[in-house]
């Protein structure tokens, strides 16, 4: 793997910010699916939906930054390379699904569904 030289800085940034929500969507599919703000029981709103997006997101980069081995893997945004790595780095992959948790629990609690893919272009069109 070559790695980009000082002068593609945002480069790196954007694909560091890539690496985090490639990431949260892998944990979310991991998950199955997460609540939408159509959801009847309290918490399952766009609100709480993207709050716990954020938490996830923030605190996956965060786990990211001092596990380098484990970024180098998701930067590469391959899923099979990065299905391979948590496969044989089952501690590693037991962090990420407790720092999941927020998600796993609008899962649990939330009757409608929506797709981690269904956020990520709701992120795209607000990028735009």
């Amino acid at each position: 793997m070559s790695y980009p030289s000082h002068s593609t800085r945002s480069t790196r940034k954007t694909k560091a910010a890539a690496a985090v929500v490639a990431s949260t969507a892998m944990l979310a599919a991991g998950l199955g699916y997460i609540a939408t703000a159509n959801a009847e029981p309290a918490g399952c709103t766009a609100s709480s939906l993207s709050n716990a997006l954020g938490t996830v997101a923030s605190q996956t980069g965060s786990w990211l930054s001092g596990h380098p081995a484990a970024e180098a893997v998701v930067n590469t945004a391959n899923e099979g390379e990065i299905r391979n790595y948590f496969a044989t780095h089952q501690p590693e992959w037991a962090e990420l699904q407790g720092i999941a948790s927020p998600l796993r629990n609008l899962r649990q609690s939330c009757p409608q569904q929506v797709s981690p893919a269904d956020v990520a272009r709701l992120y795209d069109a607000m990028a735009s």
